[in-house]
């Protein structure tokens, strides 16, 4: 139950809402952005190039208009659009007559995907001269999908609910028997000692009915998708969410987007637990099926609320960066050497710990000759006092999404992965005073997690408020 939540011109309480708009309404659109074969994938240390298809990847828009304010979120089946993010958004908007600021677009991060502008972090092109047929080809395939949204925008009413999937994902950080953490430190392991915080399990459903028209299930879970591997290209479980829902559920189309997923995936290190799917290659079927099945399970027992104003928003968070000290800095060059010349096997360590050694000396390389900030953009798209979807740029771990859900002033909050941007790791503060694959990789340091969440918060009672 929702404390009552004044605001401007409206109150919450119990995931109701006193005010109606009558002009309220909704679009899906859905358009192929599956790459050639040849197209490199990431995920990985070493260097992956498709050489198949196990699904085609989707980019799914969804469109909302309140008879005066238009505003489109975007899912791709992408690993990540890096530094490309501004001239997509931009070029979406353009192509669509969108504000620029209302084209919300996020990466539910399919380690079989390609990843786009892969080379920088934190910087941004603004030109596609070095992007590949590929890369330059999805403006308008983001702007396809948009059009097709705006399109098909119907009046709507919207209803909410949330469940839960349990056992299929589980934290990859892990505290070890000698004080260290350690990312995925292997199934059965003896000296793990208990993962660093506990998987959030929790699925929210926002149901949109549309008189005369599909219905439209916006999904939210968060987990790593990197359950297959290999070469051939797929877009793991969120694919089988959605076909699943679309499936079971008559006169439904279903968008998912990932949420706070930084340091959490499918891998069970408890080897007396059966895990369906965790020594086969149907984990991603497995994970799909749990996921759809808490949607199916919710969809007829949806809290009705009444939608309102559509609102957009990005701002800008003043973020510091995690700097090498010089003296690391030649180890740091000559470990990346030896990662670019395709001799990861002679990076220092073992295992995990190798592919951490090479985050690290990536990130001293990378931060050598500065910035000692960066701007993050932080994005927004609310509707009424229901709604609000909230945008990470990079891969914030599990506590970001269950701090934006708790504290939110809005009926349901939907945090999002990968948005109008990617910087890589986005650590809690407390994590950085561990060790780990994900900390020492990271391009900032402890006080991120503060800056990003009160910056957020602000955005989200401002908009809430107009």
């Amino acid at each position: 139950m929702r404390s009552m939540v004044k605001t401007a011109g409206f109150a919450i309480a119990a995931g109701f809402l006193s005010v109606a708009h009558a002009e309220f309404s909704v679009g899906f659109g859905r358009m192929d952005i599956t790459p050639p074969l040849g197209t490199e994938l990431s995920g990985y240390s070493e260097r992956r190039v498709s050489d198949g298809v196990l699904d085609p990847l989707d980019a799914i828009a969804i469109a909302f208009s309140d008879g005066t304010n238009k505003a489109v979120v975007i899912s791709c089946d992408i690993i990540n659009l890096r530094a490309y993010f501004d001239l997509y958004r931009k070029g979406v908007a353009a192509e669509t007559g969108l504000d620029p600021q209302a084209v919300f677009i996020a990466c539910t991060h399919t380690h079989t995907g390609p990843m786009v502008g892969a080379s920088t972090y934190g910087q941004r092109f603004d030109n596609f001269d070095r992007a590949s047929i590929y890369e330059k080809s999805l403006t308008g395939r983001l702007a396809s999908a948009v059009k097709l949204a705006l399109a098909d925008l119907s009046p709507a009413k919207l209803s909410y609910a949330r469940g839960e999937a349990k056992g299929i994902s589980f934290i990859r950080r892990y505290r070890m028997k000698d004080g260290t953490c350690k990312t995925n430190p292997g199934v059965g392991n003896p000296d793990i000692v208990a993962p660093m915080s506990k998987p959030d399990e929790q699925v929210q459903l926002m149901r949109v009915d549309r008189p005369g028209k599909d219905s439209v299930a916006i999904v939210n879970f968060q987990c790593h998708p990197d359950t297959i591997g290999g070469c051939k290209i797929s877009a793991d479980w969120p694919r089988v969410v959605r076909e699943t829902v679309e499936r079971v559920l008559d006169g439904v189309k279903c968008v998912l987007i990932n949420g706070a997923q930084g340091d959490s995936n499918h891998i069970c290190t408890d080897p007396t637990r059966i895990v369906p799917g965790k020594k086969s290659k149907r984990a991603h079927i497995h994970m799909g099926r749990v996921i759809a099945g808490s949607v199916i399970g919710l969809w007829d027992v949806c809290r009705p609320v009444e939608a309102g104003k559509v609102n957009f928003g990005i701002v800008s968070a003043k973020v510091k960066t995690n700097r090498g000290k010089p003296e690391e800095l030649p180890e740091a060059k000559r470990i990346m050497d030896l990662v670019r010349a395709g001799r990861h096997s002679e990076v220092p360590g073992v295992g995990m710990q190798r592919t951490t050694n090479a985050a690290n000396a990536r990130r001293i390389e990378y931060l050598a000759n500065g910035p000692d900030y960066f701007e993050f953009p932080l994005s927004a798209v609310t509707i009424g006092g229901t709604l609000a979807f909230v945008g990470f740029p990079g891969e914030p771990f599990t506590g970001y999404g269950i701090s934006m859900k708790g504290k939110s002033p809005f009926a349901m909050t939907i945090p999002a992965c990968i948005v109008n941007g990617n910087f890589g790791y986005l650590p809690v503060d407390e994590a950085f005073k561990e060790t780990g694959y994900e900390t020492q990789g990271s391009l900032f340091c402890e006080g991120l997690e503060k800056t990003i969440t009160e910056e957020h918060l602000r955005q989200l009672n401002r908009l809430i408020e107009r």
